[in-house]
């Protein structure tokens, strides 16, 4: 998509903020709307308007001007959704319905959607290709899907051109933006928090699942990888078509295997504890993105786990001493 007006829900969170940057980079307009529930206001790049809201009240702000939405503004704790699913079934497909109503009532007909590798569950074959059946197995994956489904049948009967973009594991920072959380949830974070005196240990959440060293593995990509996917994605998005593709780098890290890199970069101990599983998490998820290669011309930079963790580390550090 050549250089237009873009709206950004929950541009003042962690991957919407990255996003955001790098589409006024690319000479985008762009529009942040996030109701600062879970985001930061001083997270939204210099150079894009701010509009506080939310998203099920989108039709307020979203017209005619605008060429495209990249919609990420939604509740994402796993076991929060176990616990509270009727939050994200309000949150996340009550706000999409919303936003795809205003949409079509805008005559804006691209969309870039922010979707999940927990849409599919427990995988039978990893890594996993966007045609492998989805059976989430928490209500934040079930809710992802079901607008992934919606979407579908809105690129059949109006037209509408979208792309989900199924994230495995987003880590790292770029630059002032990275993950800040209340409550932190996400695994180098955490760690990271103990390398910095924040927290006394580790939690490792359960020790017995089915992978070599008994603890959960995920494939990590780097935030600023997952950008650029987002504005690939938008060049991509044809009318009438919903695209689906997998985002990761296709290699897999254990917990275990995250701390110990954590340990390395940070040159701090790190204490673990022994935990509970969490309710709802899968054992093993690792992404095959050769869809996003091949159709959206796609390719990840920054694939080390070392790199990753630093950038996260440096990010953290930052915060720290402000």
């Amino acid at each position: 998509m050549k250089a237009g007006k873009c709206l950004v829900t929950g541009g003042a969170g962690y991957i919407g903020s990255v996003v955001t940057d790098r589409l006024l980079a690319a000479g985008h307009r762009v529009t942040v709307l996030d109701d600062l529930s879970t985001g930061h206001r001083d997270a939204v790049p210099e150079g894009a308007h701010f509009v506080e809201g939310r998203v099920q009240e989108v039709a307020r702000w979203l017209d005619g001007s605008f060429d495209a939405v990249l919609h990420f503004a939604a509740s994402s704790q796993v076991g929060e959704s176990v616990a509270r699913p009727e939050k994200y079934w309000r949150n996340n497909v009550g706000g999409s319905l919303e936003l795809l109503d205003a949409m079509r009532g805008a005559g804006v007909r691209t969309l870039v959607f922010s979707s999940t590798a927990a849409t599919y569950g427990e995988p039978a074959v990893v890594p996993i290709t966007e045609d492998a059946p989805t059976a989430p197995t928490n209500p934040y994956g079930a809710g992802k899907l079901a607008v992934d489904q919606m979407i579908g049948a809105e690129c059949a009967a109006h037209g509408l051109g979208a792309v989900s973009l199924r994230y495995f594991n987003v880590a790292g920072a770029y630059g002032r933006y990275g993950e800040r959380h209340a409550p932190e949830t996400h695994l180098i974070p955490l760690v990271l928090q103990v390398a910095l005196g924040e927290r006394e240990a580790i939690a490792v959440n359960g020790a017995d699942y089915p992978t070599p060293d008994g603890t959960c593995v995920r494939d990590y990509l780097h935030v600023a990888d997952l950008a650029e996917a987002h504005l690939l994605a938008l060049e991509a998005a044809r009318p009438g078509e919903h695209l689906v593709c997998n985002l990761g780098n296709g290699n897999g890290f254990s917990v275990r295997e995250v701390i110990e890199t954590a340990r390395k970069v940070t040159g701090h101990p790190i204490p673990e504890t022994a935990a509970a599983r969490r309710p709802g998490d899968p054992a093993v998820l690792v992404a095959s993105a050769e869809r996003a290669r091949r159709l959206l011309g796609w390719q990840p930079a920054r694939g080390d786990l070392a790199g990753i963790i630093a950038d996260a580390w440096e990010f953290a550090r930052d915060r720290r001493r402000r």
